[in-house]
């Protein structure tokens, strides 16, 4: 078996994973993860009873029960790399015998939901919407860093959208959980997620620097694989590492977003409270 260093695995001094703050009993197997570290509030308000708080840098953790149901919160902040954190902690505490310092010969299957916003790529999708995301298509270099496998399908759309965009690299793309993507989803817009390494000229937006692509929100909004008939849908910063980590952990993931604004329509959600606490519910009731 083998031993995880001090460096590889670092705890704090009760024993607890580093960047959450957490020992293995204060999670549970179904876990929410949001964006906004004040948003955890808005999903833990609806529990009956919360047994557990955490708060750490932006990782804040709300335990407790819905209907019967143990649930985790947990913020992650923004972006691909607190993503990355976030889900290497939480399988630790749950497949890593964290006083011997080994993985655990039987594994356990975390089902994971993030519920967050993005911006709609599709002039039909309305702000306020509600999106599951089937795939996750990542701007970002994460994986290059990890020996993540892909169906031939998933190599064949990265490729495509290389090709299609003119960036200078190939997207990962990865498919999120059937089993969530049915609970969950039934009554969603069903979409394909670009994550995108930054909120500024990664995502098209131009402000008082120019952006090296800025054909970038075109060539997405207009990018179609006609033969399996494959568009996408919406961006966002987080999605693609929540795909490709769960598939390297092998536990089940899923993206939902609350759609803040169109961006090709130029339409915006000023007011998002009543469409997230709408998605909120909906999660909960259907986890």
């Amino acid at each position: 078996m083998i031993r995880l260093s001090e460096t590889d695995l670092i705890l704090n001094t009760d024993g607890s994973v580093y960047h959450l703050n957490l020992l293995p009993k204060h999670i549970a197997d179904v876990i929410i993860t949001v964006g906004d570290p004040g948003r955890v509030h808005r999903v833990s308000r609806h529990f009956e009873k919360t047994e557990f708080e955490m708060n750490k840098r932006e990782f804040i953790t709300h335990t407790g029960w819905f209907n019967g149901k143990r649930i985790t919160v947990i913020s992650t902040g923004i972006g691909t790399d607190n993503m990355e954190i976030v889900l290497t902690e939480l399988d630790a505490l749950v497949n890593v015998d964290l006083k011997l310092r080994e993985p655990k010969s039987r594994r356990k299957r975390l089902k994971i939901i993030r519920i967050g916003t993005s911006g709609a790529l599709q002039e039909d999708i309305e702000p306020g919407s509600h999106l599951i995301a089937e795939y996750g298509i990542g701007l970002d270099n994460l994986m290059q860093f990890y020996n993540l496998k892909l169906s031939t399908f998933e190599m064949r759309i990265g490729k495509d959208i290389r090709r299609k965009t003119s960036l200078p690299f190939t997207p990962y793309v990865v498919k999120g959980s059937n089993l969530l993507l049915g609970r969950l989803g039934f009554d969603m817009i069903k979409g394909n997620t670009v994550t995108a390494p930054g909120f500024y000229a990664p995502q098209g937006r131009k402000m008082r620097i120019a952006s090296r692509y800025p054909k970038l929100l075109q060539d997405l909004t207009y990018y179609h694989n006609k033969s399996s008939n494959f568009w996408l849908t919406n961006i966002e910063m987080e999605t693609s590492a929540l795909y490709a980590f769960g598939r390297l952990f092998d536990h089940e993931v899923i993206s939902t977003n609350v759609i803040l604004a169109n961006r090709n329509a130029k339409k915006f959600l000023n007011r998002y409270e009543e469409a997230m606490d709408s998605l909120i519910e909906k999660v909960l009731e259907r986890i």
